[in-house]
């Protein structure tokens, strides 16, 4: 399919200015950017999924993804790097879970997107 061309070369100055102020800061845009990277690992998006569900220590969660427990912790720092999931200290044991309901819900619409595209 070719590219569609516009057949205007400007659209009009007025309005393509009157749009500027939706445009986001770079700074913004690039730790969106990054949070968008970081979700694009299958088992970093495995251990969003069920820490959705329940908080969990290291070793259950590699127990469950059946992994060792050094991969879900360098996973696990990745993510807290960027605020996406917590930790919680009980004595000894360290406890995960997501950090807030926006993580959540952004691996929720993300699943929801694929789950749709999957039935079309």
């Amino acid at each position: 399919m070719a590219a569609t061309k516009c057949k205007i070369k400007h659209l009009s100055k007025s309005h393509v200015q009157s749009l500027q102020h939706i445009l986001l800061p770079h700074a913004l845009l690039q730790e969106l950017s990054e949070t968008f990277k970081v979700l694009g690992d299958p088992t970093r998006l495995n251990i969003i999924h069920v820490l959705s569900k329940q908080e969990l220590c290291v070793c259950d969660l590699a127990a469950l993804l059946n992994t060792t427990t050094s991969v879900v912790s360098h996973q696990l720092r990745v993510l807290r790097n960027l605020r996406l999931v917590r930790v919680r200290r009980q004595g000894q044991n360290a406890f995960y879970c997501l950090d807030d309901n926006h993580i959540r819900h952004l691996f929720n619409e993300g699943l929801l997107h694929v789950q749709e595209k999957n039935r079309m």
